[in-house]
């Protein structure tokens, strides 16, 4: 029988939490599962944390981010050992609307460097567009193998105070994480494998596939197989793990500059075969470092001739050259007028409610209320200066007024969404609600395919809001269940196939997802396993 969520935990009641409703009772997608946590102690709750450290530390899951002196600091990935639960009926929006937006997101770049219509129309200004720092002016005109600029796409969701979900931001030049979904999704199974008793959870280890099938379909028709490649700015990037992680779950190359070259018009690996033909790569750096001859020319981790070899089609590059312009913050707000023009349908997913500061009126709004909007530079990352009206100090508030009216058009502002909150592991052992958001990931290849879930970014910080890893911020194993989900769609599937599940394994690297994949698997299915000493066991 359910009893509930762990009795320390007590959610706020100004935000929207995910575990608890307003009445005080649980959620019924999220009951079961806060029942079994509630039944572990703070104890076996703690000693599960310093297993999953030392697990990550072993397994070199780990993450850069800033320490208190300002150097950074290598850590294990944190993972909150409690699921975020999301129902079917939530996933079946959520999927439409990703694919929906990165359709539209995809015929934007397309115009962009071709026709310019939605210019035309005068439903975005050209002299915004051109003046975004990722736009690239060396690849107008081109049209990348199979007319897909935005292969991976990350775009962050939040729920206002009433649940709803909403895009936050559009990531779609290199958007990282999605490795940790992987990673977590392999912890949990091992240390709390009886928390998935119960649920039909829908399996993320596929994506590997997925994305590799995705490369090959854009790669340029050659004979034989088409050679793919991972390629990385090299060990010291904070996502190297990430880069590691997915080349060798491929079964691919990971490569630096060093490892390719142009001859004429086509990029070559080095092996101690010789030069072998690269027809896909995977990049996970941006374009202004990606070919001294055509962009920054004092790049040292860019492979001279590669845009040449790829005007001349000779080799895909996911994501396309100049994608980077579409998730650029100011042009969010257009984006809904994007999915009207180019597709004639409605919005599924909404923006926040944003506010451009370089129109006069706007930026008058926004002046008069600091103190209860947010601030964001267009061109930044990961939470880079970013600042939060309500949490901001006078000083702050002030220095921000002075650099919008200094350079209106860097920044734009959002009214502030309150994250909800989940159940979150205290360092005690207890539970606390924690601020979340989402940022699931899809493939774009010969269709869109949204794997389900997506990485869940946690603010550890009582009352914080800022959830970016390199901020500090942790993350959650992200369940959606399927118990209750509508037939996927022809060309939105979101997960593999029957037989694609009893496909052999990718290479690992320390962990077997055939594994994982198999003992989630069972672990599922064995809904009579008595409950007993269940707890015990995994902590």
């Amino acid at each position: 029988m359910t009893t509930g969520p762990a009795p320390t935990y007590e959610p706020p009641s100004w935000v929207y939490d995910e575990a608890v409703a307003g009445d005080g009772r649980p959620r019924e997608h999220v009951a079961r599962l806060m029942e079994a946590v509630g039944a572990l102690a703070p104890e076996q709750l703690a000693a599960l944390g310093r297993r999953r450290d030392r697990t990550f530390i072993e397994a070199g899951i780990t993450f850069d981010t800033i320490g208190p002196d300002g150097q950074a600091v290598d850590r294990p990935f944190p993972l909150d050992l409690v699921p975020r639960v999301i129902p079917a009926s939530d996933w079946s929006i959520i999927k439409r609307g990703l694919a929906q937006r990165i359709r539209a997101l995809n015929a934007f770049i397309d115009d962009v460097y071709h026709g310019r219509e939605m210019v035309r129309e005068g439903l975005i200004p050209w002299r915004l567009v051109v003046s975004r720092s990722h736009f690239a002016r060396q690849v107008d005109g081109v049209r990348p193998p199979g007319g897909v600029y935005t292969h991976v796409a990350g775009l962050d969701l939040v729920r206002d105070n009433d649940g709803t979900w909403r895009v936050l931001e559009d990531n779609v030049r290199t958007p990282s994480g999605i490795s940790y979904v992987l990673a977590n999704r392999q912890a949990m199974t091992r240390l709390a494998p009886r928390l998935f008793q119960g649920h039909r959870v829908r399996p993320v280890d596929h994506y590997p596939q997925v994305l590799l099938e995705a490369l090959r379909a854009v790669a340029p028709a050659d004979e034989g197989e088409a050679t793919v490649v991972v390629w990385t700015p090299g060990p010291l990037n904070p996502a190297y793990f990430e880069h590691a992680f997915l080349a060798h779950q491929m079964g691919v190359e990971l490569v630096q500059a060093s490892d390719l070259v142009v001859r004429g018009d086509v990029c070559y690996m080095r092996t101690t075969r010789g030069l072998q033909r690269v027809h896909a790569i995977y990049r996970r750096l941006d374009d202004e470092f990606c070919d001294p001859i055509d962009f920054r020319p004092d790049s040292v981790i860019g492979v001279p001739g590669l845009l040449r070899a790829y005007r001349a089609g000779t080799v895909a590059v996911a994501n396309a050259f100049g994608t980077g312009v579409a998730d650029d913050k100011a042009i969010y707000p257009y984006v809904p007028d994007m999915i009207r023009y180019y597709l004639g349908e409605e919005p599924i997913l909404q923006n926040v409610p944003t506010y451009r500061l370089d129109r006069a009126d706007e930026r008058e709004h926004v002046l008069g209320r600091l103190d209860e909007l947010v601030v964001k530079p267009t061109s930044e990352s990961g939470g880079k200066g970013v600042v939060i009206g309500p949490h901001a100090s006078p000083a702050e508030l002030e220095e921000v007024r002075a650099a919008v009216l200094a350079e209106p058009g860097r920044y734009i502002a959002q009214e502030l969404v309150r994250l909800s909150t989940v159940p979150t592991v205290e360092a005690d052992g207890t539970l606390a609600p924690r601020h979340v958001d989402l940022r699931p990931f899809a493939v774009f290849g010969e269709t869109i395919r949204v794997i389900p879930g997506g990485l869940t970014r946690v603010a550890m910080t009582p009352g914080s809001m800022l959830v970016n890893s390199s901020m500090g911020g942790g993350s959650k194993d992200t369940w959606v269940l399927e118990s209750d989900g509508p037939a996927a769609d022809a060309d939105v599937a979101d997960g593999p196939e029957q037989g694609e599940r009893l496909l052999p394994a990718l290479p690992e690297i320390r962990w077997s997802s055939a594994w994982v994949g198999q003992a989630q698997q069972q672990q599922q299915d064995d809904l009579t396993a008595p409950d007993g000493d269940a707890a015990e066991e995994e902590a």
